[in-house]
């Protein structure tokens, strides 16, 4: 599914990546965890073409995306990358329905088919009523389940989580780290999560370990 290859990233004379190797199964949930500073998101965003490293490859799908132009790659990133960030992004000016659908019109796909899906997704998500309300009208929990619905939109290959749950209390906390695993079984969805959450970690089919910019 998801291949990293001897990835080294600096910022300045920070060394923050220092020759990382992973690979990630596909239709799993994994967890990346590890100390703050470890590079836990420099990878995620690496993975998700957000950044690019100073040397080495990544592959998804059997694609090198490190070869893609940048046209390319923000192609890509739309139709088969799905972001969840702890603070959920959504566009306050918009309704949650039209928050979701955006990615899909941004990938050229009409009206139309974009809003049923979004309804789709919502409904599963348990927010089919909730389609009008604008961010500013939603608990934290719904927010970030709309923000869940929207990286769905495209069925993107995987996932990518940065801390989703830090800004939730417990109770919506394990609503969301239950819904991803809900979406891996009734989906197929694989997903990356960045977390420090000890909970969701012990849930997840993967961990995978960091501590100053190396596995392990």
């Amino acid at each position: 599914m998801i291949k990293v290859e001897n990835i080294v990233k600096s910022f300045g004379s920070l060394t923050v990546l220092k020759g990382v190797t992973v690979e990630i199964p596909e239709k799993k949930v994994v967890a990346i965890v590890g100390p703050s500073g470890a590079g836990k998101t420099t990878l995620l965003q690496i993975m998700g073409t957000l950044s690019l490293p100073d040397s080495g490859n990544v592959y998804m799908n059997g694609e090198n995306l490190s070869l893609m132009r940048d046209k390319q790659l923000a192609k890509f990133r739309n139709t088969h990358i799905g972001f969840v960030f702890q603070f959920h992004h959504l566009l306050p000016e918009f309704t949650a329905l039209e928050n979701v659908c955006m990615p899909a019109l941004i990938a050229g796909k009409s009206m139309n088919s974009s809003q049923d899906r979004a309804k789709e997704l919502l409904d599963f998500l348990g927010l089919s009523h909730r389609l009008t309300h604008k961010p500013s009208e939603l608990s934290g929990g719904e927010q970030q389940r709309v923000a869940v619905a929207r990286a769905l939109i495209n069925n993107p290959l995987v996932v990518l989580a940065d801390e989703p749950s830090g800004n939730l209390d417990s109770h919506n906390k394990e609503e969301l780290h239950n819904l991803f695993f809900k979406l891996r079984d009734q989906m197929g969805q694989t997903f990356v999560v960045v977390t420090h959450d000890k909970d969701l970690a012990r849930m997840a089919d993967m961990q995978i370990s960091m501590n100053d910019g190396l596995l392990g």
